[in-house]
């Protein structure tokens, strides 16, 4: 199962070229109908070993409303490995576990994929940078230069970069907070999954707090020494799952669960980019 980032680059270049291939005029048929037509060309691609054919019909039928069988996912985390796309091939999979359950025709071979998908990804972690030789990511936040942290200084009322960040870090992770129930979002109730993160010296430090619907609250707090870890994160969002995620630039493991929105997925992980690389400079303040 193993799968090389150089070749995931070609395939997910791939993608593009199977859609002009395999797509076609609008089908007649009723969207249960559809599903199951392309169901069965995403089961015969991936058979083929037809990378790019699998990776459009997928994409087709996420775009057709109505329930997706669970063998989607499955199928979608696969091509999404091939693809060198950790992070959703991670979602899917684990999305597809959690449908089908222990009976599900896929089960065992869905466990074995999330696990080569954590090998892939801590060799990655570990693997040296060369300029040539960086693996392509989903979506990649760069931190942006200081030239907003006079205004995010005033805004805050603070005299320094770095209690800016935060406090601006924490006001994002307030609005994007996680619930398992999308439907219903009041202002007077928490959300399932928060975090707070604080700072000290060339450390972060983070708070997850989770709610259990019988009302019982686990606060969890963990460190992040930033020397040695690169200031540019990933994040990532799987409508499966309901969720965006921004990963651990040290290991890339999920660090926040967030609500599907990708604006604050994004707005979250170029901040902590930024706050990072604050704390990394000698002379940060």
């Amino acid at each position: 199962m193993a799968v090389s980032f150089e070749s995931g680059r070609k395939l997910a270049r791939g993608f593009i070229l199977a859609s002009m291939l395999v797509a076609g005029p609008a089908s007649a048929l009723a969207p249960e109908h559809e599903i199951k037509r392309l169901m069965l060309a995403t089961e015969e691609a991936v058979a083929t070993e037809r990378w790019g054919e699998a990776g459009e019909y997928l994409n087709r039928l996420q775009a057709i409303e109505g329930k997706k069988p669970a063998d989607y996912f499955f199928y979608r985390g696969r091509v999404m490995f091939q693809a060198a796309q950790l992070n959703e091939a991670q979602a899917a999979l684990e999305a597809y576990v959690k449908q089908a359950g222990a009976e599900g025709a896929h089960y065992q071979e869905a466990l074995g994929l999330i696990t080569d998908v954590e090998k892939a990804r801590a060799a990655k972690a570990a693997a040296p940078k060369t300029p040539n030789g960086e693996t392509a990511k989903i979506a990649v936040i760069e931190p942006a230069g200081d030239q907003s942290m006079a205004s995010l200084r005033q805004l805050y009322l603070t005299d320094t970069d770095r209690e800016a960040l935060t406090i601006h870090l924490n006001s994002l992770l307030d609005v994007a907070g996680w619930r398992a129930d999308r439907a219903v979002v009041k202002l007077d109730r928490p959300a399932d999954v928060e975090y707070r993160v604080d700072t000290a010296e060339s450390t972060i430090s983070i708070q997850e707090i989770r709610r259990s619907p019988d009302g019982r609250v686990v606060r969890k707090t963990s460190q992040m020494p930033v020397f040695g870890i690169n200031p540019l994160v990933e994040w990532g969002c799987e409508s499966a799952a309901s969720s965006c995620w921004v990963y651990d630039p040290r290991d890339g493991s999920r660090l926040f669960q967030l609500s599907y929105n990708r604006d604050q997925a994004q707005d979250i992980a170029q901040t902590l980019g930024r706050l990072i690389r604050n704390l990394q400079a000698p002379n940060g303040s």
